[in-house]
């Protein structure tokens, strides 16, 4: 299975989100996405739901030797969330990390202030709360996110993905009320193998999906 797109694969998600929805089980949804791949994904299913979209945004902590594995991640003010057995099999500590997670923060919070322009976040206390991804691989960056959006009140949370590693699923599975992918492959290997085409984002397209006035 491989989706077109990110915009195919929110339409595949939007399809699961609105039955529940239907059903009575996403009350006063609000969905966020993490910037800046979740964004055109996200912006599908706001539309089918009706409901507002923002962001949460997070930022992954990659190992020293290999930026691109996900050790940890930030979301919003909270303490750095780190995959601890994986720090162990690859015998790192937090503080061998510090100062990744401190260049990883101030990069957070440079895109909170550019992509809400003085915008604050959405309520979300009392709300449904869905927070969407174009993939989730190891879940990192996914539970650092989920865990800064349930300290806001949310009555559900959920995490939508297209595509998602069983390993992450289970591991997630008590920072969400519910998981929703697309697709789960036995074999998981890259997040960008599941679309056919797969750009980066800048932050000008997030902006114009948001519809902030720069």
């Amino acid at each position: 299975m491989q989706f077109r797109d990110r915009q195919e694969a929110g339409k595949a998600l939007a399809e699961k989100l609105t039955r529940q929805q239907q059903e009575g089980r996403l009350p006063d949804p609000v969905v966020l996405a993490l910037p800046r791949g979740g964004l055109p994904v996200a912006d599908e299913i706001a539309r089918a739901l009706g409901a507002p979209l923002d962001v949460v945004v997070a930022r992954k902590i990659g190992a020293p030797f290999q930026p691109e594995l996900g050790v940890g991640a930030v979301a919003g003010d909270a303490p750095p969330v780190y995959d601890h057995a994986l720090l162990g099999k690859l015998r790192l500590s937090e503080h061998d990390l510090a100062q990744t997670a401190e260049r990883e923060q101030a990069e957070l919070k440079r895109r909170e202030k550019a992509y809400r322009r003085g915008r604050g976040p959405l309520e979300l206390e009392g709300r449904s709360a869905i927070v969407v991804d174009d993939g989730v691989a190891t879940g990192s960056t996914a539970r650092a996110a989920l865990r800064a959006v349930r300290e806001a009140g949310p009555v559900r949370t959920v995490l939508a993905a297209p595509v998602c590693s069983r390993e992450a699923t289970e591991q997630l599975a008590g920072d969400a009320d519910e998981i929703v992918c697309a697709y789960v492959p036995p074999a998981f290997g890259s997040v960008g193998f599941w679309y056919a085409s797969f750009p980066q984002l800048t932050d000008d397209e997030v902006l114009d999906i948001l519809h902030v006035t720069r």
